[in-house]
């Protein structure tokens, strides 16, 4: 069923409005586990396999995206929406996104209760949870690459011989990366003023 829809989705000659709804929709639908798990499946279809938007500035839209309130998949796809198409492609890119979820969850709270201690519902989720962090590191990972390594016009990636001539690793950016995660992981502080911390270290810095 997902491999049909992304068929129909990939053949059009151009994503209309309400395809991009479409994909949005499509995203909602098969995002298990966050907004988290939901970057590395919108940067799949939307940078990946769509072309709508470059690598650069997607992860451009998950760093304001991570830094405003709400759910980060919410966010990203008003992002995108508007982005592409305006206010009103905003709003509606934001109702594809969040309409599965309600369904489901509409769903769940009716008919949940009644199999929530069954040992097959247990196993499933029980093993949800691993695999929702595998696609959670993917993310991260992508978006930490793009933060600290800049690829030059020799770097091929399946080529090992160019990395290290070919790859340049910011020394700024990676020691402030070291030191957030110092901070988060010693401290109480407030992970909000990390992200502002950050945002006032890009233009000092970079």
């Amino acid at each position: 069923m997902t491999e049909f829809i992304m068929t129909q989705i990939q053949n059009q000659t151009s994503v209309g409005l309400f395809c991009l709804v479409a994909v949005f929709f499509y995203i909602g639908l098969i995002t298990i586990g966050g907004g988290q798990v939901g970057i590395t499946i919108i940067q799949q279809i939307a940078v990946d396999n769509l072309k709508l938007l470059s690598a650069e500035k997607f992860f451009n839209m998950v760093a304001i995206s991570e830094s405003t309130p709400g759910p980060i998949g919410i966010n990203l796809a008003t992002y995108v929406g508007t982005e592409l198409y305006g206010v009103f492609g905003g709003i509606i890119t934001t109702f594809g996104q969040v309409l599965p979820s309600l369904i489901v969850i509409m769903l769940i709270a009716r008919y949940f209760g009644k199999f929530s201690e069954k040992k097959g519902v247990q196993a499933a989720f029980s093993t949800l949870r691993p695999a929702v962090s595998g696609v959670i590191a993917v993310a991260a990972a992508k978006i930490l690459i793009l933060a600290l390594i800049t690829a030059t016009s020799g770097f091929v990636a399946s080529d090992i011989s160019t990395w290290q001539s070919g790859i340049i690793i910011s020394a700024v950016n990676a020691a402030f990366y070291v030191l957030c995660l110092v901070v988060l992981f010693t401290t109480k502080l407030h992970p909000v003023f990390i992200v502002l911390a950050g945002a006032i270290f890009g233009v000092v810095f970079c």
